[in-house]
């Protein structure tokens, strides 16, 4: 007896709502590459997506969430069909999305940084410390400043 799956299959409206990516996006993606092109119904021409074009938008989707730019998902995904023979340049990759997402996280941290200080800034006013109000606002100067340079990055 032998045992056969079928996979089930998946209109591009169903795969949008699986994947958490509009179907204008699962559209741009296969147009320029990003994920392979995606079979069609014989008779109504329409995107059919099955399992493993899902797990392939689904992985594509978490890279799109770290921010990585079209390209470098394009370049991941091309490189991925290589198999081991990418897999140092995969890691590059990776590396440059991990650099890029740490200076977002220096950046947050530093914006953290000047609400809470305009936050301590406001308790002294509102307190009548103007001796820790006039610190306060030479310290967010400083800290503006940074903030400054951090976006010109």
């Amino acid at each position: 007896m032998t045992s056969r799956t079928t996979q089930r299959s998946y209109t591009i409206k169903e795969a949008a709502a699986l994947t958490g990516l509009p179907a204008s996006t699962l559209r741009y993606y296969e147009s320029i590459g990003v994920i392979a092109p995606v079979s069609r119904g014989a008779s109504s021409k329409h995107r059919v997506y099955d399992e493993d074009d899902l797990d392939q938008i689904m992985w594509v989707a978490c890279l799109a969430a770290t921010g990585m730019s079209v390209g470098d998902m394009r370049t991941y995904v091309e490189n991925g069909l290589l198999g081991p023979a990418a897999a140092t340049e995969q890691m590059q990759l990776l590396r440059e999305q991990e650099l890029r997402l740490a200076a977002e996280a220096e950046q947050i941290a530093l914006r953290r940084r000047y609400v809470a200080l305009k936050i301590d800034y406001w308790d002294a006013v509102r307190a009548g410390d103007d001796a820790r109000t006039a610190l306060l606002t030479t310290e967010a100067r400083t800290l503006a400043d940074e903030l400054k340079r951090g976006s010109r990055r």
